[in-house]
């Protein structure tokens, strides 16, 4: 868990709340997210229900955005690590595997570079495998 003075890696919007608050009743379950950087819509963040992707060595833990884990490709993450990214969502329908999919909307990422201060107190990560032999 972060420190209260740490700087939070991934932040959410009210309306991608909204959107996790509206599939949580649907699907019953916990819900996380993967942030690939390649397939179906490139980079977009996927939601899916807790489990059903597969996490391992090759992923990110990031942090929870509204009780959710989010995760990210190893590769990815060389590319990222300097930016804070929002989890937002925006009207479209994506081609990947997400969720959200049906309601013909679709999550995506904003960002924006960490400055020098915050860059000292960033949220720690873990791998996934840190992360399933918690």
């Amino acid at each position: 868990m972060p420190k209260q003075d740490n700087v939070a890696r991934i932040l959410i919007t009210e309306s991608a709340k909204e959107v996790i608050d509206s599939l949580r009743k649907q699907y019953g379950t916990e819900l996380m997210f993967h942030q690939s950087g390649g397939c179906c819509d490139g980079s977009s963040p996927m939601c899916f229900e807790k489990g059903d992707f597969k996490v391992g060595g090759s992923d990110i833990w990031m942090g929870e955005v509204h009780g959710c884990d989010f995760f990210m490709s190893a590769d990815q993450f060389s590319y990222w690590k300097h930016t804070q990214l929002t989890l937002d969502v925006t009207s479209g329908r994506g081609s990947s595997f997400s969720l959200e999919i049906p309601m013909g909307i679709r999550f995506l990422i904003r960002s924006r570079l960490f400055t020098e201060e915050e860059l000292t107190r960033l949220s720690p990560i873990e791998t996934g495998d840190d992360y399933l032999n918690r």
